[in-house]
């Protein structure tokens, strides 16, 4: 059973996802009057530059920032219907042509949001593509005749042109929820659509549901799992949320009314000051060190205290399985993105080394978000990759110290 916690402030949001009493996600959003994600969201936006070098254009859609949108997110979304020679990104957008984008990637560390063409709208059973003209199912469906059947159901509902990715949680669902789920996306679509043929650009079409609407989409099961908040609107909201998408039966949400701090009375923040620290010592006394950098994210594997095995063989991959097992929770926690790499402590024999990749990667497949485990380099080091969307977790609640500017050392040509 999963635990989602809410604690609702005036102007900010915060969500923490507890399987089996261990945090696992973790996620916050300011109020509406504040900046909220804009990932999901769908604008008209003005076409401001055009960059053939880079094969890509700004475009304008309201905020301080222009958005970026590469010429691979102009072509059509399946890539099978896309030319073998890519055309110039200016015969596919002129200066000041209005252009309906929906927004892929916040805006990081000084960079604009990144937007696309590929329109997507989730639902609760799939996601509904306009204009991809392909059917998927999810990965994570392993049964055969499972897949064929969730396959063809889409095939027969989509109309031509139209795409649709079957999501995780149609396993054994009726034909009737799913067909129900693409009329409601449907009917989206076609309201953005009505939008932006009379609205002048820039500006907001469509935007995605709050932060505990869209987990609850997304990861809550409604008849197994626990909703607890801290707020009664919010808590109404989320009951008629919950009706709308599970119906009968589904276990209310609960409002916590007590006097000590939500996330203090279900260990939240205890777990959040050891989990988002630089280093994270394991129950076996190992550690692991975490690194971010501008490119990419270092995870550096320790035995610490821990000196148990039998040889020294042992001792290491012992250890080593430990960490991929918790460095698979902590990249899902901390949202992670971009590539990472992690420096195990050295095995030698074969088998102890991919017995850590097998560990890593049955972590990952409880990720909502891409990932994949490229295997290990020439130095012994495992490379993974993690579809950025936002910025890391931990970024919510540091910022870089005025002394040192984020190194974490003070330059002493100053000092004398």
């Amino acid at each position: 059973m999963k635990q989602m916690i809410v604690h609702c402030e005036p102007k900010f949001t915060q969500m923490a996802l507890m399987e089996e009493g261990k945090l696992v996600e973790f996620a916050a959003e300011r109020s509406q009057s504040q900046s909220q994600s804009l990932v999901g969201s769908f604008y008209k936006g003005r076409v401001v530059n055009v960059l053939p070098g880079m094969q890509a254009a700004f475009v304008d859609i309201g905020h301080k920032k222009n958005a970026f949108l590469y010429v691979d997110d102009v072509l059509h979304p399946h890539l099978e219907k896309q030319p073998k020679d890519k055309p110039s990104i200016e015969e596919l957008l002129k200066i000041g042509q209005e252009v309906v984008v929906q927004v892929m990637k916040e805006p990081l560390r000084g960079k604009g949001p990144r937007v696309t063409t590929h329109y997507s709208l989730p639902g609760r059973w799939i996601v509904y593509m306009p204009v991809a003209d392909y059917v998927a199912v999810s990965k994570k469906i392993q049964r055969e005749s499972e897949r064929n059947r969730l396959k063809a159901i889409s095939e027969r509902m989509r109309a031509s042109g139209e795409g649709i990715i079957v999501r995780t949680v149609s396993q054994d669902e009726n034909p009737e929820a799913i067909h129900g789920d693409l009329d409601f996306l449907r009917s989206q679509w076609k309201l953005i659509q009505e939008r932006a043929e009379v609205a002048s650009a820039p500006c907001l079409l469509h935007k995605d549901l709050s932060i505990v609407q869209r987990l609850i989409r997304d990861v809550l099961d409604p008849f197994h799992d626990e909703l607890i908040i801290n707020n009664d609107r919010e808590a109404r909201e989320a009951e008629t949320f919950l009706e709308e998408i599970a119906g009968v039966g589904y276990n209310p949400v609960r409002v916590y009314r007590e006097s000590e701090w939500i996330f203090n009375a279900y260990g939240v923040q205890e777990q959040l000051e050891k989990d988002l620290a630089r280093k994270v010592t394991l129950s076996s006394g190992g550690t692991i060190v975490w690194d971010h950098t501008e490119a990419l994210t270092v995870v550096d594997v320790n035995t610490g205290k821990y000196t148990g095995g039998d040889s020294l063989e042992d001792t290491v991959t012992l250890t080593n399985l430990q960490a991929a097992e918790e460095i698979a929770r902590l990249i899902r926690l901390r949202d992670v993105g971009g590539i990472i790499v992690i420096d195990f402590i050295d095995m030698e024999q074969e088998e102890n080394r991919q017995s850590v990749i097998e560990v890593l990667e049955a972590g990952i497949k409880e990720d909502r978000t891409k990932s994949q485990v490229v295997g290990w380099t020439k130095l012994g080091l495992l490379e993974i990759t993690r579809k950025k969307v936002r910025d890391d977790t931990s970024m919510m609640f540091y910022c870089p110290c005025d002394t040192c500017g984020g190194t974490g050392r003070i330059n002493l040509l100053h000092v004398y």
